[in-house]
């Protein structure tokens, strides 16, 4: 018999300066996958030092 592996989560959150030098950070986690894509929108649309990092579920970064 085969055991089963518990499968891990990790989430992810940003964090950035927005064009307008205000410091953001996201109100939602994300996969990793979408953590990576998030960062490129806001890069795109003029946000500097953008930042990814772990979150533990529930918690969220501050700005």
């Amino acid at each position: 018999m085969m055991s089963l592996m518990p499968i891990t989560m990790q989430n992810f959150a940003l964090t950035w300066t927005d064009a307008s030098g205000v410091r953001r950070a996201s109100a939602v986690s994300y996969d990793e996958n979408s953590a990576s894509s998030r960062k490129a929108e806001l890069e795109a649309g003029g946000a500097t030092d953008v930042t990814v990092a772990p979150i533990r579920p529930g918690e969220l970064p501050k700005p």
